[in-house]
C-alpha cells in the first residue's frame, strides 16, 4: 500500500510519501513548502489568519498530490509552532474543513520520540532536532527512549527575540540559547551523553550543503556527512558577517532560510559546547519517517 504523511512545523511544511510493503517502506516522493507559521504567532499567542491559509494550502496541495499518486492513508500532525497557538482548535478545524484531514499536534517529548525513530536504526546514541519554534534533543537505542525533551528554542523563534548583525553578536545568541537549554537539561538529570550524536532538521542539512557546496536541492548528498565543532563556528561567524545578498548567492542555502540560518546554528553550537560534542552526523531522515514507522512498525530507513 501507499501512505503518506504530512507535517505542519513552525517553519515549513513537508510530506512523506511511501510505499509499504510488510515492515519496509520505500520512498516514493518527498516534498516541502516554507510558510513559516511560527512567525504568524501574535502576541495573544494566535496563529494569523494568513498564516494558517498558507499552511492549510500547502497541506491540501500536498494531499492532493498524495492522492493523486496513489495514497490509500494521508495522516497529518503539527509541531512546536501549532502546539503554542491559542486559536489551535480554529487551524485544526480549518485543516479539516478544506483537506479532509484530522490534525495531530505532537507533544514536544511526542516530537521528540519521532525525530529519533525516524532518524537512527538500532544504535546507541543522540538526536538533536532544530526546528523553527523548537528544539529536541533524545538519548537511546532503537526503541528504548532512555531521555527526551524539548526546548522553546528554534530557529524562527530565536530570530524573533536576538538579532544577528555579524560575528559579534553569535555569542549572545548562543548564551541564550544555552540558558534555554540549562533550564531544560536541569529537569532531566537522568541524561547520559552519547558518543555519536545526529542532527535532524532544515538548519542540519542546509549547513552539509553550504559546508559542501552543493545545491540545497540535493539533498541525498548531505545525508551522513560530518560537522566537527571547528566548522559549525566558523560558519556561524562566517554566515553572521556576510550580506544577505551573498548569502542567498550561496546554492547551499534554501532562500527562506537565509535569514534564520545563523539562529539555528547558534542552538547547534551552544548544545556542541555544553555537552561537550565534537562532532555531529547530518541526516535527512527526521520526524516523518518517525510517524510512518511508527504506525507501520517499519523496520531500517525509509530510502528510495
Amino acid at each position: 500500500m501507499k501512505a503518506a504523511v504530512i507535517g505542519i512545523g513552525s517553519n515549513s511544511v513537508r510530506m512523506l510519501l511511501a510505499e509499504i510493503n510488510g515492515q519496509e517502506g520505500r520512498k516514493l516522493l518527498r516534498d516541502r513548502e516554507g510558510t513559516r507559521l511560527f512567525a504568524g504567532l501574535d502576541a495573544q499567542g494566535n496563529l494569523s489568519v494568513a498564516s494558517m491559509d498558507a499552511a492549510t494550502a500547502a497541506v491540501k496541495r500536498m494531499a492532493e498530490s498524495a492522492r493523486a499518486q496513489g495514497a490509500e492513508q494521508i495522516d497529518l500532525f503539527a509541531t512546536s509552532a501549532t502546539r503554542d497557538a491559542a486559536n489551535q482548535a480554529a487551524f485544526t478545524q480549518q485543516l479539516l474543513n478544506e483537506t479532509g484531514l484530522a490534525l495531530h499536534i505532537c507533544s514536544g517529548e511526542e516530537e521528540a520520540s519521532l525525530s529519533f525513530q525516524g532518524a537512527t536504526d538500532g544504535e546507541y546514541c543522540g538526536v538533536i532536532d532544530i526546528g523553527g519554534g523548537s528544539t529536541e534533543l533524545v538519548v537511546g537505542q532503537g526503541a528504548q527512549i532512555d531521555c527526551a525533551f524539548s526546548c522553546q528554542m528554534g530557529a524562527v523563534r530565536l530570530f524573533q527575540r536576538m538579532p544577528i548583525a555579524s560575528r559579534k553578536d553569535v555569542p549572545a545568541v548562543c548564551a541564550l540559547a544555552r540558558s534555554i537549554m540549562e533550564t531544560e537539561l536541569a529537569k532531566h538529570p537522568e541524561l547520559k551523553v552519547p558518543e555519536k550524536w545526529i542532527g535532524v532538521g532544515g538548519t542540519f542539512t542546509t549547513l552539509a550543503a553550504v559546508v559542501k557546496g552543493i545545491p540545497w536541492t540535493e539533498r541525498t548528498y548531505m545525508h551522513g556527512t560530518t560537522l566537527t565543532r571547528g566548522e559549525v563556528q566558523a560558519w556561524a561567524d562566517r554566515l553572521a558577517d556576510m550580506p544577505m545578498e551573498e548569502r542567498l548567492r550561496l546554492p547551499g542555502l534554501q532562500p527562506h532560510r537565509a535569514d534564520i540560518v545563523v539562529h539555528g546554528i547558534c542552538i547547534l553550537l551552544s548544545a556542541m559546547e555544553r555537552l561537550g560534542w565534537e562532532q555531529v552526523t547530518v541526516s535527512e531522515y527526521g520526524n516523518l519517517d518517525g510517524y510512518l514507522k511508527r504506525k507501520y512498525q517499519l523496520r531500517g530507513e525509509i530510502c528510495g
